[in-house]
């Protein structure tokens, strides 16, 4: 199949993140380009984030339309949907942290929608079955850990429902009355907990790390206040020790999975190997 070719010389970059930058043409203010870094940007990766983004809204799950796949110099990219006016949940704890708990109540209603629609399971890949592959392939952890984690896996029901899979404060964006879900590459099926476990992780085992505070915008008080207000309205609780117990037998899950989905590196493995280490002891 032949793609539009696009010359880069007539757009203007607006953004850039960790898998690639975004630009946009003046003649054309309601479309975005993205192109990935080098390794994915290959039409391969390409066509797979378009798929997986018409799939996510044919659930009549709401995110940014994806129109075409491009060509882009020697790889390929995608043009999308501009939201304007936009702001992550966690850009607007940013800049007006008395919203924080009204943020933590949107995260958790966006999460329940999630978790209450049916997934096409023919195209997903089950969550379950990934963290089982990623519990045999993972390099950090010990053999009693790796089979106290298998242990608890295997308890885990297969779910037909959303999993995003990355679930956190940066990837639902606001524009006006209206919110989008972003970021789908990881998107599968199975049970809510996988993702209540990553953002468990995020607001908790990540919150004192720098480099996090700055992609969130996020202080780390906030981060701890933010897994509070959460947790509170997600099970609609003031104790939520339980809920955080079990959120932290499935931030376990979301560290052995990674290998699924990208390579680690050596200074990784020692990272999640520590961190491991730390959630076993707690919470199993």
């Amino acid at each position: 199949m032949q793609y539009r070719k696009i010359d880069l010389k007539d757009y203007v970059q607006i953004g850039e993140g960790g898998n690639g930058k975004t630009y946009e043409k003046p003649s054309e203010p309601d479309l975005i380009l993205k192109v990935n870094k080098r390794g994915l940007n290959t039409l391969e990766f390409v066509k797979k984030e378009y798929d997986v983004s018409k799939a996510v809204e044919s659930l009549g799950i709401k995110v940014p339309k994806m129109y075409e796949i491009v060509e882009v110099a020697d790889g390929y990219g995608t043009l999308s949907q501009r939201i304007k006016d936009k702001k992550s949940l966690s850009r607007i704890c940013h800049d007006e942290p008395e919203r924080l708990e009204e943020m933590a109540r949107i995260l958790s209603e966006k999460g329940k929608e999630l978790a209450s629609t049916p997934c096409n399971t023919d195209f997903f890949p089950s969550r379950k079955q990934q963290v089982l592959k990623g519990i045999e392939i993972t390099r950090f952890i010990s053999k009693k850990n790796r089979r106290i984690i298998r242990n608890f896996a295997e308890t885990i029901p297969e779910n037909d429902h959303c999993v995003h899979g990355d679930f956190q404060f940066g990837n639902i964006i606001q524009s006006g009355d209206e919110y989008y879900v972003i970021d789908l590459d990881r998107f599968a099926h199975g049970d809510f907990m996988f993702d209540v476990g990553h953002l468990f992780q995020i607001c908790n085992m990540y919150a004192s790390m720098k480099q996090v505070q700055d992609i969130f915008h996020m202080t780390y008080e906030q981060f701890k206040a933010s897994w509070d207000a959460f947790a509170k309205a997600y099970t609609g609780k003031e104790d939520h020790s339980e809920f955080d117990h079990l959120a932290g037998k499935f931030a376990c899950l979301d560290l052995v999975v990674r290998p699924v989905f990208q390579e680690t590196s050596l200074p990784q493995k020692i990272f999640f190997s520590i961190h491991i280490k730390r959630l076993v002891k707690q919470f199993f």
